[in-house]
């Protein structure tokens, strides 16, 4: 990236806010309204991660993750001293998306915030750390050394987050995101079983970006 840090921190800090106002917003509406099918929350999910990525792809990367900058960082394809800035810029993100929620839509349903179904953290923590894993997954795709993604391919983590919606958002809420989990729990007050994710996914993360370190020529 060749944008001042700045510049990138605040797309990455408007990325997050999309990110989480758009499907934590869904989230808090549907509970209003008396519940939608899971669907229909994949496709707002779906378009939560499209917009942000569409949007800043080409400013910071729109990590708008953590544990994708964690990813990045581990397979060496991204500089280090950045990592802190970038998730500090997503957290603040995050937060102001939530808080935005809150104010407009009100708290129900926890803000969205990520709970273990029947509190469940073993199913919670091997659904997490898969959907993660595919999650990064196409973040190494599409930062491959020398690889310009078409406008097509940058879809492809939001078909991750949209799949993991459909499939595991009734029994862990679907996070892949510390920062998706984090504000919503906070301002919710609600943090049950919310060690797990903050487990699950950077664990997941990790694991798929050194393997492609690894096999890196």
């Amino acid at each position: 990236m060749t944008r001042p840090l700045l510049e990138r921190c605040a797309a990455e800090a408007a990325g997050t806010f999309l990110l989480v106002g758009i499907g934590t917003g869904a989230i808090v509406a549907a509970a209003n309204a008396g519940g939608v099918s899971q669907w229909v929350m994949a496709i707002a999910w779906f378009g939560a991660v499209a917009l942000p990525v569409l949007a800043f792809a080409f400013v910071s990367g729109s990590h708008i993750n953590p544990a994708v900058t964690l990813s990045l960082v581990a397979a060496r394809r991204f500089p280090p001293r950045e990592a802190l800035p970038y998730v500090g810029a997503q957290l603040v993100g995050a937060f102001a998306g939530s808080a935005v929620i809150w104010l407009v839509l009100g708290n129900a349903a926890h803000l969205g915030a990520t709970l273990p179904r029947n509190g469940n953290l073993l199913a919670t923590f091997a659904l997490e750390f898969a959907f993660t894993a595919l999650l990064i997954l196409t973040v190494m795709f599409l930062s491959t050394p020398g690889k310009i993604p078409s406008r097509w391919e940058l879809l492809l983590p939001a078909g991750a987050v949209g799949l993991s919606t459909w499939l595991i958002g009734p029994w862990t809420g679907s996070s892949l995101n510390p920062a998706r989990t984090v504000a919503p729990a906070v301002l919710s007050g609600d943090y049950a079983g919310i060690w797990v994710y903050f487990l699950a996914v950077p664990l997941a993360a990790l694991a798929v970006a050194v393997t492609f370190r690894k096999a890196a020529p």
